[in-house]
């Protein structure tokens, strides 16, 4: 850690023991939230830019037809990457996904998967022959809290997929047949813990600060959990976690629907 981000994490930490956060928000609470459906032009299949504070996140939706998993030879495949463009952050650089980009994908991947979100046995063509979602991840503006942001914006472009006319063995691009068959909206929401405080919707000063952060997709349930960084949380500081998304992502369900 260079002496600007260990003097950083010191104030920041100094902040939070005073109860308070170095954007002035309290410690429960998300930074402005904006959805923009539909945002690539009309012939995409489904499009979402959510804005999580400065942090901008671009999902677009395509769809394909492919064969099914062999386990599986009844049920449509959703494939998820994340891209993070140079331009977003410093730190991203041209080339092959790295550590961060998969980590977005799989958690936002098994948040949507896990949940049942996609109704993938409806996406039967015929023998052998099944629908593809590909969820494709364009980080614009990395100002912290990748995660949430992603899995925001993913739902949402799914919530708003329609599915290409398929005859005669082939995709007619430019129309229509329906909507993706969408079953529930599962919400990331990401705690960070510094020090001893938790705090949710880490910005990108509160992510170089923090000790561990814990992302829980919920539901009505839990759908997926995922731990990162090298810090403990205590049982409590864990259960006080899930209720917190709970709570927090029923308000942002509440903004999606």
């Amino acid at each position: 850690m260079d002496i600007e981000s260990y003097l950083k994490k010191d104030y920041i930490t100094n902040l939070l023991r005073e109860d308070r956060r170095i954007d002035g928000r309290k410690f429960d609470d998300y930074r402005k939230i904006e959805i923009i459906g539909n945002y690539i032009d009309e012939k995409a299949c489904g499009s979402s830019l959510a804005n999580l504070g400065d942090t901008k996140v671009l999902v677009g939706i395509s769809m394909d037809v492919g064969e099914p998993y062999p386990d599986k030879p009844m049920d449509g495949i959703m494939i998820t990457s994340a891209e993070l463009r140079p331009l977003a952050s410093p730190r991203f650089e041209s080339g092959p996904p790295d550590e961060e980009s998969i980590e977005i994908a799989r958690v936002v991947d098994r948040g949507i998967r896990e949940s049942g979100a996609i109704e993938t046995e409806k996406l039967l063509i015929g023998e052998n022959k099944v629908w593809v979602v590909f969820i494709d991840i364009h980080i614009l503006d990395h100002c912290g809290n990748l995660i949430d942001a992603a899995g925001i914006a993913a739902i949402s472009a799914l919530l708003n997929t329609r599915m290409p006319k398929y005859e005669d063995g082939k995709i007619i691009r430019g129309e229509w047949a329906g909507k993706l068959p969408i079953s529930c909206i599962p919400i990331p929401c990401t705690v960070a813990k510094i020090a001893d405080k938790i705090l949710i919707d880490p910005n990108i000063d509160e992510e170089y600060a923090m000790d561990t952060r814990l992302t829980i997709a919920t539901t009505d349930t839990i759908n997926a959990m995922q731990k990162g960084g090298k810090g403990m949380l205590t049982e409590k500081e864990i259960f006080d976690a899930v209720d917190l998304s709970f709570r927090k992502g029923n308000d942002i369900r509440r903004l999606i629907e």
